[in-house]
């Protein structure tokens, strides 16, 4: 082998540990999040089926607030704070599928709406959760869509504009896809809405995120819309 040979394997074997260490930096869906966890679930032996929440902050904080909600009821939290509905469909499999829960309940889309991961249009956000959901429903789970919940504006972004139009764009869209497909449809929005159209100020700490009575709130509506939650 050559001295040029050497370098040049050298070079490569460089550059392989430069893009495994950006890769691993910029892990942009987040799939080193729920990774160890994962996979002590799969290895485990239970009898016990289990319902997994994907979604963003709104989710990763409810089992904060409720855990007796999720824990009385074998719930999974699956949410990651800032995230958006590429992101989520992208860790669909390994977070939520790969788990072989009876059902997976999706809320995504606000931090679509908000910019976070750049502009996206309704029909963005339409086709990522309906992919979620075929994927979920080809696996032989079954599958909940919940609405956005009710935004007026995005305090960290107020470039964004025509909040609740947009919102209500994607709910309608879930909700007639639900009815197509035959899946639980869970209704956040109509009890948390105000005049303006946008979260009731008991419900939200700034106008996104819920309050504990605005997570009370959204425990009421699934055990509400789904059989068996207590």
């Amino acid at each position: 082998m050559t001295l040029e040979n050497d370098i040049s394997i050298t070079q490569i074997d460089q550059s392989k540990q430069v893009a495994t260490q950006v890769a691993d930096e910029l892990d942009w869906p987040d799939l080193e999040r729920y990774r160890a966890e994962n996979e002590k679930l799969k290895a485990s032996v239970t009898d016990k089926k289990r319902t997994i929440f994907m979604g963003d902050s709104i989710t990763e904080g409810w089992s904060l607030n409720d855990p007796e909600f999720f824990s009385r009821n074998n719930f999974l939290n699956r949410g990651i704070g800032g995230q958006t509905s590429p992101q989520m469909l992208i860790r669909f499999k390994p977070d939520a599928v790969n788990l072989k829960p009876k059902m997976i309940i999706i809320n995504a889309g606000t931090n679509d709406i908000a910019g976070a991961t750049g502009p996206a249009s309704p029909e963005m956000i339409i086709d990522n959760i309906c992919s979620m959901a075929e994927i979920g429903l080809k696996n032989d789970i079954r599958i909940a869509l919940s609405t956005i919940l009710p935004v007026y504006k995005y305090p960290w972004n107020e470039k964004v504009t025509n909040v609740p139009d947009r919102i209500s764009k994607v709910n309608t869209a879930l909700q007639k896809y639900s009815e197509k497909h035959s899946l639980i449809f869970i209704d956040f929005f109509k009890s948390m809405v105000n005049e303006q159209r946008g979260l009731k100020a008991a419900y939200g700490v700034d106008g996104v995120h819920p309050t504990k009575q605005g997570y009370k709130v959204m425990s009421n509506v699934v055990k509400n819309t789904i059989s068996g939650i207590f």
